[in-house]
């Protein structure tokens, strides 16, 4: 039995992870055009794409949960910048290309981890998301581990690229396994995986990659930024949002 408490905590989860997962796609939709060659700039934008479609699914998820009214464009398009909960993480810059593979590395492997739990969910809706999504975060993961690898174990360029955007990335890998009042609450009901309980299991992944790139893993317990989950940001969502929202807001309520 669903109640009030937990519909309304499930409607801020479900946009937390359709608002993560709109602003990486919209990250690396930046790449299009711009990839180092044809073959990963098609890469790039095949895992934006599948980011993109997974984000409007949670967002028609969400607009039904809400159910005031707004449409899924309007949850992704029309909101201010302290309503978006995506981690902090994904509205990071692209950098170079190590950057947006230390990025997508880090999500990547939280990601798979975390929706082979969602898949037991027992909101029917998420649970068949996790299941479909789990198929292309797989492929995603697959990608940007052998990319860490490639880099860290290349040239001595690519592996001092690669360590630099490790580290400088790792501030913001901690928000991803440290849950809000909002998770627990759905954690402990059944809805969602117990984030903490993934963060062992994240590291240990994430070190049996950076071993084998032969780079450094960063301090575990190194001091961690917080805030995306609940709307505090760093300044490049507001960047993001601008580039983003621009056509709707300039002819609000336009159709494609």
């Amino acid at each position: 039995m669903t109640t009030e408490a937990h519909t309304t905590d499930l409607q801020r989860y479900v946009l937390h992870l359709a608002d993560t997962h709109l602003v990486l796609a919209q990250r690396l939709g930046e790449w299009c055009g711009h990839g180092p060659v044809l073959e990963q700039d098609i890469a790039l934008t095949n895992i934006g794409l599948d980011l993109l479609g997974q984000s409007t699914t949670l967002y028609q998820y969400a607009a039904t949960l809400l159910n005031d009214g707004r449409t899924e464009d309007d949850l992704a398009f029309m909101r201010r910048e302290h309503e978006y909960t995506n981690v902090l993480l994904v509205e990071q810059p692209n950098g170079d290309f190590g950057v947006t593979v230390a990025r997508q590395f880090y999500f990547d492997v939280f990601q798979r981890l975390f929706l082979k739990g969602l898949a037991n969910s027992k909101d029917e809706a998420l649970a068949g998301m996790a299941e479909k999504a789990l198929k292309e975060v797989t492929y995603h993961l697959k990608w940007s581990s052998e990319w860490v690898i490639r880099l860290g174990d290349g040239t001595d360029e690519s592996h001092a690229r690669m360590q630099k955007a490790l580290n400088d990335l790792w501030m913001y890998t901690g928000e991803l396994t440290t849950p809000t009042a909002y998770e627990t609450a759905l954690a402990e009901a059944g809805y969602i995986p117990n984030l903490a309980s993934l963060r062992e299991l994240w590291l240990e992944q994430v070190k049996q990659v950076i071993t084998e790139a032969t780079l450094v893993m960063p301090a575990a317990d190194a001091w961690m930024q917080q805030g995306g989950k609940t709307g505090r940001h760093t300044e490049h969502l507001g960047y993001i949002l601008t580039d983003m929202q621009y056509l709707q807001r300039t002819y609000p309520g336009m159709k494609w």
